[in-house]
C-alpha cells in the first residue's frame, strides 16, 4: 500500500465538514479550557470555557459544546487536546465514551503555530486552546484510539518497568562510589560488584577494617550466614584469601565506619528490593505477551527477547493497525529529516519527533540482532562494505525491521531467514 502524508493530511481536512464544530482543549492538571470554532477557523464561541477535571466539568463542557453548535447549526464536533502528561486520559476517555470524535495534537505543532492570530509569543490557556483547534482545522493531527486491552496493561507494565529500572541503575552507581570511597581494591577480588558472593561480602564484610582480624574460615562462614552455598570450594577458599589480602592494603577512607556502614547496607536492601520487584515484572510480561494473537510471529525473529517486543507493543500498540514500517519509524521519531532551501542542503538527521521509549528499545534491539541474528549480521556486514558508518547501518536496519515486523503481522505469517533457506536448497 502506498502511503503519503501528504494524501493523510487531505484526507484529515476533507472530514471536516460544514457540519463540524471544533473544539480545541488546553490540558492542565485541575481546570482545562476550552475554545470553539468552524471548519474556516472563524470562533464560535464569545469566549472559552473553563471546566474542572471532575465528571461535572466534562458533562459542563458536553452542555457548552451542544449549546454554542446549535446556535450555529453545528450537529457534529471534533475534539482536539495535547496528549501531555497522563492529565488528558481521564477527559479523552469519557468523551469517547459519549461517541464524541477525540484527536491528538503534537505539542511541538502547537508551539510553532501560537503566533498566527495575534502575531505576539504570548501564552495563556485560552489562546493555547484556539491554537489548537486551529491546528486540527488544519489536518494536523491523529486520532485517538486506545488499544487492546492487553496492549494497555503491557504498556502500563513497561512504562513502570522503566521507572524501577532507572532506580536500580541508580542505586547501582551509588554502591559503586560507596566501594571507591570505602573498599576501592574490592573491585580487584570481583570484577562484578552486584554478583552474588560479591553482595554476600558486602553485607557480611561492610569495611575493610571488617576483615583485619579474620581468617580464610571466618570469611566462608560469613557468606553461609548470607545464604551462600557451596562456599567451601577450591575457589571460594582461594577468592576469601584474595579478599584478605585486599583488605590488609585498603586504603579506603576510615573515620566515618559506623555511617558507612549503614549507607552500603540500606543501599544494598533499596537495591535488592528493586530486583525483587523487577523480577516480578519480567513474569508478568512473560505472562501478557501470551494474550497477544501474534506473539510468536515476533518471536519468529531470532534475537527479539521477552523486553523489546514488550516494549514495542507497549508503545507501538497493535501492528496490525500499520499498513507500513515507516509508520513505526514515525512513531518512534527514527524518520529522516532534512533542512533544504535554495542552494543551501542541510544535512538528513533523524526527527527524534516520536516515542523516546520506543526508540530506545528499536535501537537496543538491533544491537542484539546484528550480533545474534545471522540474516542481520550479514547485512550489517554488507552495509559497511559499501562505506555505510556502523550507525548509520545500525539505523537503516533498524527501518528494513519495521518493515519486516509490520509486514509479517499483515500477512500472518512467520520469518524465514533468506540465506537459511538457501543453504537448504
Amino acid at each position: 500500500m502506498k502511503f503519503t502524508g501528504k494524501a493523510a493530511i487531505n484526507q484529515r481536512i476533507e472530514r471536516i465538514t460544514n457540519q463540524h464544530a471544533v473544539v480545541g482543549i488546553d490540558i492542565a492538571k485541575d481546570v482545562h479550557a476550552a475554545q470553539m470554532i468552524d471548519f474556516r477557523g472563524r470562533e464560535l464561541a464569545r469566549r472559552h470555557l473553563s471546566f474542572t477535571n471532575t465528571r461535572e466539568g466534562f458533562e459542563k463542557l458536553v452542555k457548552w459544546m451542544h449549546e454554542v453548535g446549535s446556535s450555529h447549526n453545528k450537529s457534529s464536533f471534533l475534539i482536539g487536546m495535547e496528549p501531555t502528561g497522563h492529565y488528558w486520559h481521564n477527559l479523552a476517555d469519557w468523551l469517547l465514551e459519549q461517541d464524541l470524535e477525540v484527536v491528538l495534537v503534537n505539542p511541538v505543532t502547537t508551539h510553532r503555530n501560537k503566533e498566527n492570530r495575534d502575531n505576539s509569543p504570548s501564552k495563556n490557556d485560552p489562546k493555547d486552546a484556539l491554537v489548537i483547534a486551529d491546528v486540527v482545522s488544519r489536518g494536523y493531527y491523529t486520532d485517538y484510539a486506545p488499544q487492546a486491552p492487553v496492549f494497555e496493561r503491557i504498556k502500563a507494565v513497561m512504562s513502570s518497568r522503566e521507572y524501577w529500572s532507572g532506580q536500580s541503575i541508580s542505586l547501582g552507581n551509588r554502591i559503586v562510589r560507596w566501594i571507591d570511597l570505602y573498599f576501592p581494591e574490592f573491585r580487584s577480588v570481583f570484577s562484578e560488584w552486584n554478583g552474588v558472593r560479591s553482595l554476600a561480602t558486602l553485607k557480611a564484610f561492610a569495611l575493610p577494617d571488617d576483615l583485619q582480624q579474620l581468617d580464610v574460615d571466618s570469611v566462608l562462614e560469613g557468606w553461609r550466614e548470607q545464604g551462600m552455598r557451596r562456599v567451601a570450594g577450591a575457589s571460594g577458599r582461594a577468592k576469601a584469601a584474595q579478599l584478605l589480602a585486599a583488605a590488609a592494603r585498603s586504603i579506603g577512607k576510615s573515620g566515618t565506619n559506623d555511617a558507612a556502614r549503614q549507607d552500603i547496607l540500606r543501599l544494598l536492601q533499596f537495591y535488592e528490593e528493586t530486583q525483587r520487584v523487577l523480577s516480578e515484572m519480567q513474569l508478568e510480561v512473560e505472562a501478557l505477551l501470551e494474550q497477544v494473537p501474534f506473539i510468536e510471529q515476533l518471536r519468529s525473529v531470532h534475537g527479539l527477547g521477552t523486553i523489546t517486543l514488550a516494549c514495542l507493543l507497549g508503545c507501538a500498540g497493535d501492528l496490525r493497525h500499520y499498513a507500513h514500517g515507516r509508520q513505526l519509524l514515525r512513531r518512534a521519531g527514527l524518520n529522516l529529516a532534512e533542512r533544504t532551501s535554495g542552494k543551501h542542503k542541510g544535512q538528513i538527521k533523524l526527527s527524534k519527533r516520536g516515542d523516546s521509549m520506543l526508540r530506545k528499545y528499536l535501537y537496543l534491539a538491533m544491537l542484539n540482532l546484528v550480533n545474534q541474528n545471522v540474516d542481520f549480521k550479514y547485512w550489517h556486514i554488507r552495509n559497511q562494505l559499501k562505506g555505510m558508518t556502523k550507525m548509520g547501518s545500525i539505523f537503516k536496519l533498524i527501518g528494513k525491521l519495521a518493515r519486516i515486523l509490520v509486514g509479517m503481522v499483515q500477512r500472518g505469517e512467520h520469518y524465514q531467514s533468506p540465506h537459511e533457506t538457501t543453504k537448504a536448497a
